[in-house]
């Protein structure tokens, strides 16, 4: 079933949007064919047992005919209109071979037909539906007024959407930045993870970039505006988002092309088995009987159940290991991937900031215990990542930290305040350092940071006393994973990250990736898998934030960690590993390519049993009931054959088995 849509955007009206506020979600019920779906299922599910258990057929054959009618009418409805275009597609076909079945007693069959495709066009609704939703969030995330700074002086809030480049906006505290530019006076650190996926804010002073939609900390910018709102890397990922959905687009047209296909040889040919035989004499009702038999037997519902078991079974089962595989397409693409680009923050490592370094300088006298405590203390009272690290390290080893006085917090240096009655400073080496030059403490810092860690400077009374390293820590299975997706694939991963190139570099090291792509924004991420792509390659993206989300659609297949991830990135990707196991994704590519194995013998079965029963009834005589018989076997069979995979042993043979 084929539905078509427009991603929504909000109107330009300058209306302002809460930074906290809701995003927007469709209610699944709100969509007609969810609902009409819903409807069918329902009746058929009443239908069923009176069916079954003999009831009088007035029962069961009302709510059967309400049935057809709930589920059908929409897909009859659209093939009509088709045809008045000269299309004849497979949903107008299910529809008359459901019809076909009823007027030869067939009821149940061509019920179930109808409640397999309505179900099918209601979640194609519904994961459109969510699409635009995750687009408008997305939107949300740019502020949707700026205070501009005329050349006075004069403040004034102004929509976004008419700002123009060279103009001046401030940006206080706490506030979103209004538009992509570069800081002309102030200084502060910026969240920027929703663009490049770093885990820490950033230090900005004058001539640093910004991004529309990062969030300020403590300081206030001015900001020149270096970009048109509308080519803001916010704006362009959305463009991006967009792009990339529609160039799948080719697969769905081979689908309809195989559906015409099918669909003009299947209606051809039952009216040539009705028509020529009445045109060279022969009698109405065995005729018309043939070709109704032929309307059964060649009908494709053991195709759909030949396909959909092993595609629905595999997602049910990655869904109860915490994979969360948003169609049966995806499913079967999983396993046709062969080149993977993993993200590094929130991805292979778990996107928290940790103490990981706590060096003591010898001549400081302190035990580590001591300036851990010290350096938590005094970083208590600030909101910083760098700062919650700290204190939930010294938590950890259980000390106690004492009350703080005089704090003072300045955006890019770091924390100052009174512990204990003596002045504790924590913060950049490179700015507590200026007055300490060829201090001791600078080497060990420099070392940690030539390691990938973030150092933090510790003084005590002026004098430097001790250095702490942070760090987004390793994915425990991270090596593990990487490994297993290289023997899947035949090549190692690649690393795409917005992160500095000396983090990306020491962490593909740590599990062994060669090809290390630092630095990007999220268009830079989509070049790199276009990249693939002209290689010849089915690229798998997995990443976690609203930056991936370009390369996540973009890509062939695309993952999501879903603990912490963006609300864009969980739309935008094809899968969602629920519980950020990194362990799964290899596992739910081999469950990928063997349910592939089983929809390739289910079709071939499939193809058996149509190809006997169709030349059966045209070069002799086939029974009805036979040909019901040998109809209703193949789909039993295939069905079965592909529910195989709903066991918790296919999932233990996907986790530790082998790559195909």
């Amino acid at each position: 079933m084929s539905n078509s849509s427009t991603l929504t955007r909000p109107a330009p009206d300058g209306t302002a949007r809460e930074a906290g506020a809701p995003r927007r979600r469709t209610r699944i019920l709100a969509l007609p064919e969810a609902r009409w779906a819903t409807a069918a299922l329902v009746l058929f599910l009443l239908a069923l047992p009176l069916y079954l258990t003999g009831a009088p057929s007035w029962t069961w054959g009302t709510l059967f005919a309400a049935v057809y009618a709930t589920g059908g009418w929409e897909p009859g409805w659209a093939g009509l209109q088709a045809l008045r275009e000269k299309t004849l597609d497979v949903d107008l076909l299910m529809v008359v071979a459901a019809l076909g079945a009823a007027a030869i007693g067939q009821v149940l069959d061509g019920a179930l037909l109808i409640v397999i495709f309505a179900t099918s066009g209601a979640l194609e609704a519904i994961a459109t539906a969510r699409t635009a939703d995750s687009v408008r969030g997305l939107l949300d995330l740019a502020p949707a007024t700026a205070t501009r700074v005329a050349d006075d002086g004069e403040e004034e809030t102004v929509p976004t959407e008419r700002l123009a480049v060279g103009e001046t906006i401030l940006v206080r505290p706490g506030e979103r930045v209004g538009a992509d530019g570069r800081v002309l006076e102030g200084a502060s650190e910026v969240d920027q993870s929703t663009i490049t996926g770093e885990p820490l804010p950033v230090p900005k002073e004058a001539g640093d970039e910004v991004f529309a939609g990062t969030l300020n900390g403590t300081g206030v910018l001015r900001v020149k505006v270096e970009r048109d709102p509308s080519d803001s890397v916010i704006a362009r990922i959305v463009a991006m988002v967009e792009e990339a959905s529609e160039t799948k687009a080719p697969t769905q047209l081979f689908i309809e092309k195989v559906e015409q296909r099918y669909s003009l040889g299947m209606v051809a040919a039952t009216l040539a088995l009705f028509a020529l035989p009445l045109a060279f004499g022969a009698a109405l009702q065995p005729t018309l009987l043939r070709a109704m038999t032929f309307m059964i037997v060649a009908s494709p519902c053991a195709v759909v159940l030949a396909t959909m078991p092993p595609l629905l079974s595999a997602i049910a089962n990655a869904g109860r290991h915490g994979v969360l595989v948003k169609s049966a397409v995806v499913m079967e693409r999983l396993g046709q991937i062969d080149a993977v680009a993993l993200d590094k923050t929130g991805t292979l490592t778990e996107g928290t900031p940790r103490t990981t370094e706590i060096r003591p300088l010898a001549a400081s006298g302190l035990t580590e215990d001591e300036l851990l405590r010290l350096a938590a203390a005094a970083e208590h009272p600030s909101e910083h990542p760098l700062a919650r690290a700290l204190v939930a390290a010294a938590r950890t080893r259980g000390l106690d930290l004492p009350p703080v006085r005089d704090f003072h917090s300045a955006p890019g240096t770091g924390v100052r305040a009174t512990v204990e009655g003596r002045t504790v400073a924590v913060g950049s080496p490179a700015r507590l350092g200026d007055a300490h030059p060829g201090h001791p403490a600078l080497a060990v810092a420099a070392g940690l940071e030539e390691e990938g860690r973030t150092a933090v400077l510790v003084t005590l009374d002026g004098e430097p006393v001790g250095v702490l390293g942070v760090a987004d820590r390793l994915r425990a299975e991270a090596a593990a994973t990487v490994a297993a997706l290289e023997e899947l694939t035949g090549t190692a991963p690649a690393l795409v990250t917005g992160d500095n190139a000396r983090a990306a570099a020491r962490l593909a090291g740590e599990v062994g990736i060669t090809d290390v792509r630092a630095g990007l924004l999220p268009q830079d991420k989509v070049a790199a898998v276009r990249e693939l792509e002209q290689a010849g390659r089915k690229v798998l993206v997995v990443g976690d934030g609203v930056n991936d989300a370009p390369a996540l659609a973009a890509a062939h297949t695309g993952i999501a960690m879903g603990r912490a991830g963006s609300d864009l990135a969980l739309e935008t990707a094809d899968a969602v590993v629920v519980r950020d196991e990194l362990a799964t994704i290899p596992a739910v590519v081999r469950l990928s390519r063997r349910a592939r194995r089983l929809v390739v013998q289910n079709l071939v079965v499939a193809a058996v049993f149509i190809t006997g029963l169709v030349i059966w009834d045209l070069a002799g005589n086939l029974p009805l009931p036979l040909g019901v018989a040998g109809h209703e076997g193949s789909t039993v069979i295939v069905g079965l054959n592909g529910l195989r995979l709903l066991a918790d042993g296919a999932w233990r043979r996907a986790h530790g088995g082998s790559p195909r």
